[in-house]
Protein backbone atom coordinates (compact mmCIF):
# COMPACT_ATOMS: atom_id res chain seq x y z
CA UNK A 1 0.00 0.00 0.00
CA UNK A 2 2.88 2.32 0.85
CA UNK A 3 4.43 1.64 -2.56
CA UNK A 4 1.18 2.38 -4.40
CA UNK A 5 0.63 5.53 -2.37
CA UNK A 6 4.10 6.77 -3.29
CA UNK A 7 3.52 5.81 -6.91
CA UNK A 8 0.21 7.70 -6.98
CA UNK A 9 1.82 10.73 -5.38
CA UNK A 10 4.65 10.64 -7.91
CA UNK A 11 2.27 10.36 -10.86
CA UNK A 12 0.18 13.23 -9.48
CA UNK A 13 3.28 15.39 -9.03
CA UNK A 14 4.41 14.75 -12.58
CA UNK A 15 0.90 15.50 -13.87
CA UNK A 16 0.85 18.80 -12.00
CA UNK A 17 4.25 19.76 -13.39
CA UNK A 18 3.22 18.81 -16.93
CA UNK A 19 -0.05 20.74 -16.62
CA UNK A 20 1.80 23.82 -15.37
CA UNK A 21 4.31 23.56 -18.19
CA UNK A 22 1.47 23.16 -20.68
CA UNK A 23 -0.24 26.25 -19.26
CA UNK A 24 2.85 28.42 -19.64
CA UNK A 25 3.39 26.96 -23.11
CA UNK A 26 -0.09 28.16 -23.99
CA UNK A 27 0.81 31.66 -22.81
CA UNK A 28 3.99 31.58 -24.91
CA UNK A 29 1.93 30.44 -27.89
CA UNK A 30 -0.50 33.27 -27.19
CA UNK A 31 2.45 35.67 -27.21
CA UNK A 32 3.47 34.40 -30.66
CA UNK A 33 0.10 33.82 -32.33
CA UNK A 34 -1.94 36.86 -31.26
CA UNK A 35 -1.97 39.60 -33.92
CA UNK A 36 0.05 42.59 -32.80
CA UNK A 37 0.65 46.14 -33.96
CA UNK A 38 3.40 48.62 -33.10
CA UNK A 39 1.04 51.29 -31.79
CA UNK A 40 2.71 52.25 -28.48
CA UNK A 41 5.62 54.66 -28.78
CA UNK A 42 6.99 53.84 -25.32
CA UNK A 43 5.82 50.29 -24.52
CA UNK A 44 8.00 49.82 -21.45
CA UNK A 45 6.09 50.16 -18.14
CA UNK A 46 6.91 52.92 -15.69
CA UNK A 47 9.75 52.44 -13.23
CA UNK A 48 7.20 51.74 -10.50
CA UNK A 49 5.84 48.76 -12.42
CA UNK A 50 2.41 50.35 -12.85
CA UNK A 51 0.62 49.85 -16.16
CA UNK A 52 -2.28 51.57 -17.91
CA UNK A 53 -3.97 49.27 -20.41
CA UNK A 54 -6.43 50.59 -22.96
CA UNK A 55 -9.14 48.06 -23.83
CA UNK A 56 -11.05 48.88 -27.00
CA UNK A 57 -14.21 47.23 -28.25
CA UNK A 58 -14.45 47.76 -32.01
CA UNK A 59 -17.61 48.11 -34.05
CA UNK A 60 -16.04 46.33 -37.02
CA UNK A 61 -17.02 43.33 -39.12
CA UNK A 62 -13.47 42.05 -39.59
CA UNK A 63 -11.34 39.61 -37.63
CA UNK A 64 -8.03 40.44 -35.96
CA UNK A 65 -6.15 39.66 -39.20
CA UNK A 66 -8.22 42.16 -41.21
CA UNK A 67 -10.39 39.61 -43.00
CA UNK A 68 -14.13 40.17 -43.42
CA UNK A 69 -16.23 38.07 -41.06
CA UNK A 70 -18.29 35.43 -42.91
CA UNK A 71 -21.97 36.11 -43.40
CA UNK A 72 -23.06 33.17 -41.25
CA UNK A 73 -21.08 34.51 -38.28
CA UNK A 74 -22.52 38.00 -38.75
CA UNK A 75 -26.00 36.52 -38.89
CA UNK A 76 -25.41 34.44 -35.76
CA UNK A 77 -24.21 37.56 -33.92
CA UNK A 78 -27.10 39.67 -35.23
CA UNK A 79 -24.40 42.11 -36.36
CA UNK A 80 -25.91 43.18 -39.68
CA UNK A 81 -24.13 43.29 -43.02
CA UNK A 82 -20.36 43.35 -43.48
CA UNK A 83 -20.44 47.10 -44.22
CA UNK A 84 -22.51 47.96 -41.13
CA UNK A 85 -21.10 49.62 -38.03
CA UNK A 86 -18.68 52.32 -39.06
CA UNK A 87 -15.38 51.05 -37.70
CA UNK A 88 -15.48 53.13 -34.53
CA UNK A 89 -14.10 52.39 -31.06
CA UNK A 90 -17.40 52.00 -29.25
CA UNK A 91 -16.04 50.74 -25.93
CA UNK A 92 -13.11 52.49 -24.26
CA UNK A 93 -11.76 51.34 -20.89
CA UNK A 94 -8.43 52.23 -19.29
CA UNK A 95 -7.31 49.67 -16.70
CA UNK A 96 -4.76 50.97 -14.20
CA UNK A 97 -2.83 48.00 -12.79
CA UNK A 98 -0.70 49.01 -9.78
CA UNK A 99 2.71 47.56 -9.09
CA UNK A 100 2.73 44.62 -6.74
CA UNK A 101 -0.80 43.42 -7.40
CA UNK A 102 -2.92 45.93 -5.46
CA UNK A 103 -6.47 46.95 -6.35
CA UNK A 104 -6.83 47.83 -10.02
CA UNK A 105 -8.99 50.66 -11.37
CA UNK A 106 -10.86 50.36 -14.67
CA UNK A 107 -12.13 53.69 -16.01
CA UNK A 108 -14.69 53.84 -18.82
CA UNK A 109 -14.89 56.71 -21.30
CA UNK A 110 -18.30 57.24 -22.97
CA UNK A 111 -17.93 56.72 -26.69
CA UNK A 112 -19.67 60.04 -27.53
CA UNK A 113 -17.39 62.17 -25.32
CA UNK A 114 -16.74 65.36 -27.29
CA UNK A 115 -13.01 66.09 -27.17
CA UNK A 116 -10.04 67.39 -29.12
CA UNK A 117 -8.79 64.21 -30.80
CA UNK A 118 -5.33 65.63 -31.46
CA UNK A 119 -3.11 64.66 -34.42
CA UNK A 120 -4.87 67.25 -36.56
CA UNK A 121 -8.17 65.34 -36.45
CA UNK A 122 -10.10 68.19 -34.84
CA UNK A 123 -12.77 68.21 -32.15
CA UNK A 124 -15.18 65.28 -32.41
CA UNK A 125 -16.62 62.32 -30.52
CA UNK A 126 -13.78 60.29 -29.08
CA UNK A 127 -14.93 57.02 -30.65
CA UNK A 128 -14.41 58.51 -34.12
CA UNK A 129 -10.64 58.92 -33.58
CA UNK A 130 -10.28 55.33 -34.79
CA UNK A 131 -12.40 55.65 -37.94
CA UNK A 132 -11.03 59.08 -38.92
CA UNK A 133 -7.38 58.04 -38.64
CA UNK A 134 -8.14 54.70 -40.30
CA UNK A 135 -9.82 56.48 -43.22
CA UNK A 136 -6.78 58.72 -43.70
CA UNK A 137 -4.46 55.69 -43.67
CA UNK A 138 -6.69 53.81 -46.13
CA UNK A 139 -6.73 56.76 -48.53
CA UNK A 140 -2.94 56.97 -48.29
CA UNK A 141 -2.47 53.28 -49.08
CA UNK A 142 -4.84 53.07 -52.02
CA UNK A 143 -3.50 56.29 -53.50
CA UNK A 144 -6.39 58.69 -52.91
CA UNK A 145 -4.91 60.45 -49.87
CA UNK A 146 -2.43 63.34 -49.57
CA UNK A 147 0.84 62.79 -51.41
CA UNK A 148 3.71 61.65 -49.28
CA UNK A 149 1.45 60.04 -46.64
CA UNK A 150 2.14 56.44 -47.70
CA UNK A 151 5.59 56.20 -46.16
CA UNK A 152 4.30 54.75 -42.87
CA UNK A 153 2.78 51.83 -44.71
CA UNK A 154 5.32 51.32 -47.50
CA UNK A 155 6.30 47.90 -46.14
CA UNK A 156 2.83 46.52 -46.81
CA UNK A 157 1.77 48.65 -49.77
CA UNK A 158 1.46 46.88 -53.13
CA UNK A 159 -0.60 48.83 -55.67
CA UNK A 160 -3.26 48.49 -56.71
CA UNK A 161 -4.92 47.79 -53.37
CA UNK A 162 -8.53 47.52 -52.32
CA UNK A 163 -9.82 49.18 -49.13
CA UNK A 164 -10.88 45.69 -48.03
CA UNK A 165 -7.47 44.14 -48.59
CA UNK A 166 -6.35 42.66 -45.24
CA UNK A 167 -3.02 44.53 -45.44
CA UNK A 168 -4.88 47.82 -45.86
CA UNK A 169 -7.30 46.97 -43.05
CA UNK A 170 -4.43 46.11 -40.69
CA UNK A 171 -2.52 49.31 -41.48
CA UNK A 172 -5.69 51.38 -41.11
CA UNK A 173 -6.41 49.68 -37.79
CA UNK A 174 -2.91 50.51 -36.55
CA UNK A 175 -3.47 54.17 -37.46
CA UNK A 176 -6.84 54.10 -35.71
CA UNK A 177 -5.30 52.56 -32.62
CA UNK A 178 -2.60 55.22 -32.44
CA UNK A 179 -5.15 58.01 -32.76
CA UNK A 180 -7.41 56.48 -30.11
CA UNK A 181 -4.51 55.95 -27.71
CA UNK A 182 -3.47 59.58 -28.17
CA UNK A 183 -7.00 60.89 -27.59
CA UNK A 184 -7.49 58.81 -24.44
CA UNK A 185 -4.08 59.80 -23.06
CA UNK A 186 -4.85 63.46 -23.66
CA UNK A 187 -8.26 63.22 -21.97
CA UNK A 188 -7.36 61.11 -18.92
CA UNK A 189 -3.76 62.17 -18.35
CA UNK A 190 -2.74 58.51 -18.10
CA UNK A 191 0.18 57.34 -20.27
CA UNK A 192 -1.01 54.20 -22.04
CA UNK A 193 1.55 51.42 -21.66
CA UNK A 194 -0.40 48.65 -23.41
CA UNK A 195 -3.31 48.23 -25.78
CA UNK A 196 -5.80 45.49 -26.65
CA UNK A 197 -8.62 45.68 -29.20
CA UNK A 198 -11.39 43.12 -29.56
CA UNK A 199 -13.83 42.91 -32.45
CA UNK A 200 -17.54 42.08 -32.32
CA UNK A 201 -17.00 38.34 -32.63
CA UNK A 202 -14.41 38.47 -29.87
CA UNK A 203 -16.87 39.14 -27.07
CA UNK A 204 -18.88 36.11 -28.11
CA UNK A 205 -15.83 33.93 -28.68
CA UNK A 206 -13.96 34.75 -25.48
CA UNK A 207 -17.04 34.55 -23.24
CA UNK A 208 -17.65 31.03 -24.56
CA UNK A 209 -14.00 30.07 -24.00
CA UNK A 210 -14.17 31.30 -20.40
CA UNK A 211 -17.22 29.11 -19.88
CA UNK A 212 -19.79 31.87 -19.51
CA UNK A 213 -19.70 35.22 -17.70
CA UNK A 214 -21.92 35.88 -14.65
CA UNK A 215 -24.20 38.95 -14.86
CA UNK A 216 -27.42 40.08 -13.18
CA UNK A 217 -30.37 42.03 -14.64
CA UNK A 218 -33.03 43.90 -12.68
CA UNK A 219 -35.65 43.14 -15.33
CA UNK A 220 -35.96 40.94 -18.43
CA UNK A 221 -34.12 42.35 -21.45
CA UNK A 222 -35.41 42.16 -25.01
CA UNK A 223 -33.82 44.06 -27.89
CA UNK A 224 -34.56 43.55 -31.58
CA UNK A 225 -31.49 45.55 -32.65
CA UNK A 226 -28.97 43.23 -30.98
CA UNK A 227 -31.06 40.07 -30.64
CA UNK A 228 -30.82 40.14 -26.84
CA UNK A 229 -33.28 37.96 -24.96
CA UNK A 230 -32.48 37.42 -21.29
CA UNK A 231 -34.57 36.92 -18.14
CA UNK A 232 -34.24 38.97 -14.98
CA UNK A 233 -31.92 37.91 -12.19
CA UNK A 234 -28.43 36.38 -11.95
CA UNK A 235 -27.30 34.27 -14.90
CA UNK A 236 -24.36 33.51 -17.18
CA UNK A 237 -24.04 34.89 -20.69
CA UNK A 238 -21.93 33.55 -23.49
CA UNK A 239 -21.68 33.55 -27.26
CA UNK A 240 -24.07 35.78 -29.19
CA UNK A 241 -26.02 36.71 -26.04
CA UNK A 242 -22.82 37.99 -24.41
CA UNK A 243 -22.24 40.25 -27.41
CA UNK A 244 -25.87 41.40 -27.39
CA UNK A 245 -25.62 42.09 -23.65
CA UNK A 246 -22.71 44.53 -24.07
CA UNK A 247 -24.12 46.12 -27.26
CA UNK A 248 -27.67 47.01 -26.23
CA UNK A 249 -28.44 50.68 -25.66
CA UNK A 250 -31.94 51.07 -27.16
CA UNK A 251 -34.65 50.84 -24.54
CA UNK A 252 -32.32 51.41 -21.59
CA UNK A 253 -33.30 54.24 -19.19
CA UNK A 254 -29.93 55.98 -19.44
CA UNK A 255 -28.97 54.96 -22.97
CA UNK A 256 -25.23 54.69 -23.51
CA UNK A 257 -24.41 55.15 -19.81
CA UNK A 258 -26.42 52.01 -19.05
CA UNK A 259 -24.58 50.24 -21.86
CA UNK A 260 -21.29 51.24 -20.22
CA UNK A 261 -22.58 49.69 -16.99
CA UNK A 262 -23.36 46.52 -18.95
CA UNK A 263 -19.81 46.44 -20.31
CA UNK A 264 -18.36 47.03 -16.85
CA UNK A 265 -20.44 44.25 -15.32
CA UNK A 266 -19.38 41.91 -18.13
CA UNK A 267 -15.69 42.73 -17.57
CA UNK A 268 -16.16 42.42 -13.79
CA UNK A 269 -17.75 38.99 -14.19
CA UNK A 270 -15.04 37.86 -16.60
CA UNK A 271 -12.31 39.10 -14.22
CA UNK A 272 -13.91 37.38 -11.24
CA UNK A 273 -14.24 34.13 -13.20
CA UNK A 274 -10.66 34.20 -14.45
CA UNK A 275 -9.10 35.00 -11.08
CA UNK A 276 -11.36 33.39 -8.47
CA UNK A 277 -11.60 30.01 -10.21
CA UNK A 278 -7.85 30.02 -10.96
CA UNK A 279 -8.56 29.71 -14.68
CA UNK A 280 -5.06 30.96 -15.49
CA UNK A 281 -3.70 27.81 -13.83
CA UNK A 282 -6.01 25.46 -15.77
CA UNK A 283 -4.08 24.44 -18.90
CA UNK A 284 -7.15 23.27 -20.78
CA UNK A 285 -9.14 26.45 -20.06
CA UNK A 286 -6.05 28.47 -20.91
CA UNK A 287 -5.79 26.66 -24.26
CA UNK A 288 -9.41 27.53 -25.11
CA UNK A 289 -8.96 31.17 -24.11
CA UNK A 290 -5.64 31.49 -25.94
CA UNK A 291 -7.21 30.17 -29.14
CA UNK A 292 -10.14 32.58 -28.85
CA UNK A 293 -7.87 35.55 -28.11
CA UNK A 294 -5.62 34.80 -31.08
CA UNK A 295 -8.69 34.90 -33.36
CA UNK A 296 -10.30 38.03 -31.97
CA UNK A 297 -7.82 40.30 -30.20
CA UNK A 298 -5.03 42.59 -31.37
CA UNK A 299 -2.33 43.52 -28.84
CA UNK A 300 0.40 46.12 -28.98
CA UNK A 301 3.66 44.67 -30.23
CA UNK A 302 5.59 45.46 -27.04
CA UNK A 303 3.31 43.62 -24.61
CA UNK A 304 4.99 40.86 -22.63
CA UNK A 305 1.96 38.62 -22.03
CA UNK A 306 3.94 36.24 -19.81
CA UNK A 307 5.06 39.08 -17.56
CA UNK A 308 1.56 40.49 -17.38
CA UNK A 309 0.11 37.07 -16.48
CA UNK A 310 2.56 36.83 -13.59
CA UNK A 311 1.54 40.31 -12.43
CA UNK A 312 -2.14 39.37 -12.64
CA UNK A 313 -1.50 36.37 -10.40
CA UNK A 314 -0.78 38.88 -7.62
CA UNK A 315 -4.13 40.56 -8.18
CA UNK A 316 -6.69 38.98 -5.89
CA UNK A 317 -10.07 38.04 -7.33
CA UNK A 318 -12.52 40.89 -7.18
CA UNK A 319 -9.82 43.51 -6.63
CA UNK A 320 -10.91 45.63 -9.57
CA UNK A 321 -13.14 48.70 -9.36
CA UNK A 322 -14.92 49.92 -12.50
CA UNK A 323 -15.66 53.64 -12.75
CA UNK A 324 -16.90 56.08 -15.40
CA UNK A 325 -15.42 59.54 -16.00
CA UNK A 326 -17.52 62.56 -14.95
CA UNK A 327 -19.69 64.00 -17.72
CA UNK A 328 -21.83 67.05 -18.33
CA UNK A 329 -24.79 67.22 -20.69
CA UNK A 330 -25.51 64.09 -22.71
CA UNK A 331 -27.25 66.27 -25.31
CA UNK A 332 -24.40 68.61 -26.21
CA UNK A 333 -25.08 70.14 -29.62
CA UNK A 334 -22.10 70.04 -32.00
CA UNK A 335 -21.47 71.63 -35.37
CA UNK A 336 -20.95 68.41 -37.34
CA UNK A 337 -21.40 65.39 -35.03
CA UNK A 338 -24.99 65.77 -33.87
CA UNK A 339 -25.46 65.46 -30.13
CA UNK A 340 -22.51 64.39 -28.00
CA UNK A 341 -21.53 63.95 -24.35
CA UNK A 342 -19.97 66.99 -22.71
CA UNK A 343 -16.72 66.39 -20.82
CA UNK A 344 -14.22 68.70 -19.14
CA UNK A 345 -10.65 67.33 -19.55
CA UNK A 346 -9.46 69.06 -16.36
CA UNK A 347 -12.29 67.47 -14.37
CA UNK A 348 -11.64 64.10 -15.97
CA UNK A 349 -7.94 64.15 -15.11
CA UNK A 350 -8.68 65.22 -11.52
CA UNK A 351 -11.23 62.43 -11.16
CA UNK A 352 -8.89 59.80 -12.62
CA UNK A 353 -6.08 60.70 -10.25
CA UNK A 354 -8.29 60.66 -7.16
CA UNK A 355 -10.09 57.45 -8.23
CA UNK A 356 -6.78 55.60 -8.59
CA UNK A 357 -5.61 56.93 -5.22
CA UNK A 358 -8.92 55.92 -3.60
CA UNK A 359 -8.73 52.38 -4.95
CA UNK A 360 -5.16 52.16 -3.70
CA UNK A 361 -6.46 52.87 -0.18
CA UNK A 362 -5.76 56.61 0.20
CA UNK A 363 -8.20 57.83 2.92
CA UNK A 364 -8.33 61.41 1.64
CA UNK A 365 -9.14 60.24 -1.88
CA UNK A 366 -11.80 57.85 -0.56
CA UNK A 367 -13.37 60.71 1.37
CA UNK A 368 -13.34 62.88 -1.74
CA UNK A 369 -15.24 60.22 -3.71
CA UNK A 370 -17.70 59.50 -0.90
CA UNK A 371 -21.39 60.40 -1.43
CA UNK A 372 -22.29 64.07 -0.76
CA UNK A 373 -22.52 65.04 2.90
CA UNK A 374 -26.14 65.68 4.02
CA UNK A 375 -27.22 69.32 4.33
CA UNK A 376 -26.14 70.95 7.57
CA UNK A 377 -23.17 68.65 8.11
CA UNK A 378 -19.66 70.08 7.77
CA UNK A 379 -17.61 68.83 4.83
CA UNK A 380 -14.34 70.12 6.24
CA UNK A 381 -12.81 66.63 6.33
CA UNK A 382 -13.53 66.08 2.64
CA UNK A 383 -12.13 69.51 1.79
CA UNK A 384 -9.02 68.84 3.83
CA UNK A 385 -8.61 65.53 2.04
CA UNK A 386 -8.74 67.24 -1.34
CA UNK A 387 -6.17 69.77 -0.12
CA UNK A 388 -3.81 67.00 0.95
CA UNK A 389 -4.15 65.25 -2.39
CA UNK A 390 -3.45 68.47 -4.27
CA UNK A 391 -0.52 69.58 -2.17
CA UNK A 392 0.72 68.46 1.22
CA UNK A 393 2.59 71.74 1.59
CA UNK A 394 -0.47 73.85 0.87
CA UNK A 395 -2.49 71.85 3.36
CA UNK A 396 0.18 72.30 6.04
CA UNK A 397 0.43 76.05 5.55
CA UNK A 398 -3.36 76.32 5.59
CA UNK A 399 -3.46 74.47 8.92
CA UNK A 400 -0.82 76.82 10.35
CA UNK A 401 -2.79 79.88 9.36
CA UNK A 402 -6.01 78.51 10.80
CA UNK A 403 -4.38 77.57 14.11
CA UNK A 404 -3.65 81.24 14.82
CA UNK A 405 -7.26 82.32 14.35
CA UNK A 406 -10.12 82.41 16.79
CA UNK A 407 -12.72 79.66 16.74
CA UNK A 408 -15.22 81.97 15.05
CA UNK A 409 -12.83 83.08 12.33
CA UNK A 410 -11.67 79.49 11.80
CA UNK A 411 -15.24 78.40 11.27
CA UNK A 412 -15.78 81.32 8.92
CA UNK A 413 -12.64 80.50 6.94
CA UNK A 414 -13.65 76.85 6.64
CA UNK A 415 -17.08 77.88 5.42
CA UNK A 416 -15.82 80.37 2.85
CA UNK A 417 -13.07 78.00 1.70
CA UNK A 418 -15.59 75.23 1.22
CA UNK A 419 -17.98 77.41 -0.73
CA UNK A 420 -15.23 78.80 -2.95
CA UNK A 421 -13.67 75.43 -3.74
CA UNK A 422 -14.89 73.74 -6.96
CA UNK A 423 -17.00 70.65 -6.40
CA UNK A 424 -15.32 67.29 -6.85
CA UNK A 425 -16.12 65.92 -10.35
CA UNK A 426 -18.83 63.28 -9.97
CA UNK A 427 -19.10 60.13 -12.06
CA UNK A 428 -22.51 59.67 -13.71
CA UNK A 429 -22.61 56.04 -12.55
CA UNK A 430 -21.73 54.39 -9.22
CA UNK A 431 -18.56 52.28 -9.14
CA UNK A 432 -18.84 48.56 -9.89
CA UNK A 433 -16.53 46.04 -8.25
CA UNK A 434 -15.57 42.67 -9.66
CA UNK A 435 -16.29 41.06 -6.29
CA UNK A 436 -19.88 42.38 -6.11
CA UNK A 437 -21.06 43.94 -9.39
CA UNK A 438 -24.73 43.80 -8.40
CA UNK A 439 -27.77 43.87 -10.70
CA UNK A 440 -28.12 46.50 -13.42
CA UNK A 441 -30.61 47.65 -16.05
Amino acid sequence: MRFFARLALGVLSVAVLLASAFGWAQLRALDRSTPSAAVIDTPEPAATGEQNILLVGLDTRTDAQGNQLPGDILAALNAGASDAGGGTADSLTVVHVPAGGGRATAISVPRDSYVDLGQGLGRHKINSAWSRAAAQATDAMIGSGPTGSTSLFAAEAAAPLSPNDPAVVRAASAAGARATIGAVQQLTGLPISHFAAVNLAGFADISTAIGGVPVCLRAPARDSYTGLSLPAGPQEVGGSQALAFVRQRHGLPNGDLDRIARQQVFLAGATETLLSTNTLADPFALARISEAVSRSVTLDAGWDVLGFARQMQGLSAGAVTFRTIPTGSAELSTSSDGTAVEVDPDEVRAFVGIAIAADAGNPAAQAALAPPVPAGVSDASVSAGLDRLASEDDASSSDDEQSGSSDDSESSEDSSSSSARPAMPVSPTPPITAAAPGCIN
